[in-house]
């Protein structure tokens, strides 16, 4: 399971340079709008330490990490709901991301445009979101159309997913006339699998990143951060959703450094526990209540992605479907008592060594082995 995630925002606020550092692809950035028209993609792994240790631990011959694809997608300006800009083009790609990175841009430098000639990012965040509303008002204009043609139709079944669907329609309509997000209603699991085919621009799960400069970065790992920065963090709590800094200079010196020691001193020397990647990463696995369990042995020690609340055969079939439906039993112990104990067998000898059943529920952390049967 890769996180999908759209990078989003007006034209020209450092998205395709964010997107360069955070992936290490190639994506045209200039100082004018619409320098992206198609947009880029790039698939970077997810950083995590405990993977790291397991390797070094088991010494495998091959590590495969998670991984998550970053697509990098044209400005969005005011009336991109009704085709302003690139805004048609800009919508159909961003319906098809599983997660949104909203960039706004929280610092001055008069040598790169705005696209509205000031720095105001409430307004900024204001613009994009009414414009996700408005095209997805129009989507629900067209889903409720059909909706009632088919309350027309004889068939009971057909009449009863109609009435479902047009009651979800008659919650999430007055929110978007008011600029909010589809997110932000109330749905029941029946209303929410009628609207599906709707693909709600709004009802995906949307970041906020900070584009800040260097002096940005640098006060924000103080905890000193900006009033750009503290009016989007301010939105974003009041959204329910993350925000995180990212300062584009830094995260594409970072990228140019090989070696762990060097960018763990790189980091330290800003004052930064971990990446911007790994910031906004981890706040997307967040937002989103996905886990990491790992399976580590001599050939492989790889990392996979599951839900909050997955059970073992759950997981087990992020493997490969037979797993699950072929499941025994898990042999199950934690990051955290290997990079203590050592080894396998000193975990067995201390207890932390588990054989979980079909009940259980996977943690965040687990190292997992499975026995099935097909």
């Amino acid at each position: 399971m890769a996180i999908n995630c759209g990078i989003v925002g007006l034209p020209n606020v450092g998205k395709s340079t964010i997107f360069s550092a955070l992936s290490g692809a190639a994506a045209e950035a200039a100082n004018y709008p619409f320098c992206t028209i198609n947009p880029n993609v790039g698939i970077v792994n997810v950083p995590d330490e405990r993977l790291v240790k397991l390797t070094e631990l088991f010494k495998p011959q091959k590590t495969i990490p998670a991984t998550v694809e970053f697509v990098d997608i044209a400005g969005l300006v005011s009336g991109a709901s009704k085709g302003e800009g690139l805004g048609n083009q800009f919508l159909s790609h961003i319906r098809e991301v599983g997660v949104i990175a909203q960039v706004v841009r929280c610092f001055e430098d008069p040598g790169i445009i705005h696209v509205n000639n000031r720095i105001d990012p409430e307004s900024d965040m204001e613009t994009i979101n009414i414009e996700l509303a408005l095209a997805d008002l129009e989507t629900l204009g067209k889903r409720r159309e059909r909706a009632e043609r088919t309350l027309k139709v004889q068939a009971r079944d057909e009449k009863k997913a109609a009435e479902t669907t047009l009651a979800a329609l008659d919650k999430i309509g007055p929110v978007l006339e008011q600029g909010k997000p589809a997110r932000s209603v109330t749905l029941n699991d029946e209303e929410r699998a009628a609207v599906y085919d709707c693909h709600f621009i709004t009802l995906k799960p949307q970041l906020y990143v900070c584009n800040v400069d260097e002096a940005g970065m640098r006060a924000a790992a103080a905890g000193s951060e900006s009033p750009f920065v503290g009016a989007v963090k301010k939105r974003a709590a009041a959204e329910g959703s993350g925000a995180v800094c990212i300062c584009g200079k830094f995260e594409a010196e970072l990228a140019d450094i090989s070696s762990p020691e060097e960018k763990l001193a790189f980091l330290t020397d800003l004052g930064l526990t971990e990446s911007g990647l790994g910031s906004l990463v981890h706040a997307a696995y967040r937002l989103l209540g996905l886990r990491t369990f790992f399976t580590a042995g001599a050939d492989e020690c790889r990392a996979w992605t599951i839900h909050a609340g997955d059970t073992a055969p759950r997981a087990a079939g992020v493997i490969h479907t037979d797993f699950e439906k072929g499941f025994i039993k898990a042999e199950v112990y934690s990051c955290e008592d290997i990079v203590q104990y050592g080894s396998e067998a000193k975990i067995k000898e201390a207890g932390k060594y588990r054989i979980e059943g079909k009940e259980y529920l996977v943690q965040d952390g687990d190292v997992m082995f499975f026995k099935f049967n097909v």
